[in-house]
Formats: structure tokens, sequence, C-alpha cells
């Protein structure tokens, strides 16, 4: 009898105990349901100082965020989205690949906006006497112009419609150096190994090795805008959102005016 009540009693116990195991498995506890707060945002390389200062102020409203960038151009930003990497927001230096990405259903509906715009510059190295207009790139002193490439650079498409329209693109085609991404181009001009290049302002700003020969009239290109917008893809889109968001806030549109963006 009392071996009986002995198993009864254990067995009971054990019941209770795998219970009790059970609905701790199944709580939807809402520390786990939470998203790990992660954002990565592919962002075109002229960027890269802006919103490096931008998410120093981002971390002090939202410090359990923490976003990381993919910099470079936008057109090589676009295939890697396109092919399956992860990123949870995106910003291009042109509408072209923005338009390819939304026209592909990869964009979250709602959350497509324009964070700036942009100018195109003529830049030389700060020492330099012999270009002042792009008429002169056609000198024979002059050597190498660089420019980014046009195939996946907007800074190099929009130098190719500048050159284009000023009849001088076949005069110099031979001297043209081409970028990966329109910050190499800065860096050839400092280093001297370009004569001149094709930068936006806000690229020209940050140097103190270069010095701008021109700006570029806007009538000579299609319009500089940097379209942002999170993606289908991500896995924090509430993050994400709200980082789009505090893009278009005003200490946000301060630090891009600081960097010689216009919003």
């Amino acid at each position: 009898m009392k071996r009986r009540q002995l198993f009864a009693f254990i067995s009971i116990a054990v019941a209770s105990l795998l219970l009790a195991i059970g609905l701790r498995l199944f709580d939807p506890s809402p520390v786990i349901a939470q998203s790990n707060g992660n954002l990565l945002v592919s962002a075109a390389a002229s960027l890269k100082d802006a919103l490096g200062e931008i998410n120093t102020l981002y971390q002090q409203s939202k410090p359990g965020v923490n976003i990381s960038y993919n910099f470079g151009a936008s057109g090589a930003l676009q295939q890697q989205i396109e092919q399956g990497a992860p990123a949870d927001v995106f910003i291009s230096a042109a509408k072209k690949q923005m338009d390819a990405l939304e026209q592909k259903g990869l964009l979250v509906p709602g959350t497509l906006a324009n964070l700036a715009n942009n100018r195109l510059v003529l830049v030389v190295p700060s020492n330099s006497t012999g270009v002042t207009s792009f008429n002169t790139l056609a000198d024979p002193k002059v050597k190498k112009i660089a420019i980014g490439e046009p195939r996946s650079v907007p800074a190099g498409q929009y130098a190719e419609q500048v050159l284009q329209k000023l009849n001088i693109y076949d005069k110099i085609k031979s001297k043209l150096v081409l970028a990966n991404n329109v910050r190499q181009v800065l860096t050839s001009v400092e280093s001297g190994n370009a004569d001149a290049g094709l930068v936006y302002a806000s690229d020209a700003k940050i140097s103190d090795k270069v010095k701008v020969a021109v700006v570029v009239d806007d009538k000579y290109h299609s319009p500089i805008v940097y379209p942002m917008a999170v993606l289908k893809s991500s896995k924090n889109v509430n993050a994400a959102k709200e980082f789009v968001q505090f893009l278009s806030s005003d200490p946000a549109k301060t630090v891009l005016n600081k960097y010689g963006f216009i919003v």
C-alpha cells in the first residue's frame, strides 16, 4: 500500500515538473520575441562622414540600436541587395538604383523618401593652377581626369552627362580614369594621381587637399537626389523605419547641411 502511494506521489511530481517545463518553453516572453535591434545600412560612399556623425546623435536617443554601415557605389550596393545580401536600409546617390529596387518589389511600401540633394564640382589638387575651367581639361598638360565608373557610380553618370553636354567628352575621353566610387575619385585628386576630378560638393568640403575649380551648373546633368527606403529583407523593419524617420529630422538635416548636402 505504501509503495502504491509513493509511486503515485512520484508520478504526480514528475507530471507537474514536465508541465511546468512545457509552459516555460511555450511562454511567448516579450524579451525573447523582441528583435536584436541591429541595423545594417547600405549607403552611397559620399554619405560616409555625414552618417557617421548622425549615427552618434542617434545613439543618444536609441542606445539599444546598433547601426552598421556598408558604404560603396550605389550601383554595386543595388546589385548586392538584388542578389540577397543582408541590409535593412538603402540610401542611394541617385534615383535610378532605388527605382530599380522598387520595381522589383524590394522596398517596404511607404518608406521611400528623399534624404538630400547635392552639387557636382570639378576639383583639382590644392596647389594646382593649370585647371580653371572645363575647357582647360583638353590642355596637353592635363594627363589624367578622375570620374566614377558611369555604369555603377552615380557621380560618374552625372560627370559623363556634363562632359557630353559641354561637348568635350570626346576630346578628353582618353584621359579619363574610372574609380569604383566617388571617394576614390577624391583620393586620386588628393594624392596627385589625377590632375582633376568630378566629385560632389560634400566630398570637396571634407578635404583640405583639393580645391573647387568649377561648380557645375545643374542644367548639365540629372538632379542629384539621395533617396532612402527600408528594405523588405529587413529583419528589424520597425527599427529601420524609426531610423529613416530620424534621418528626416532637424538634427540630422543640420549635420547634412554641415557636410555640404542640400536639404
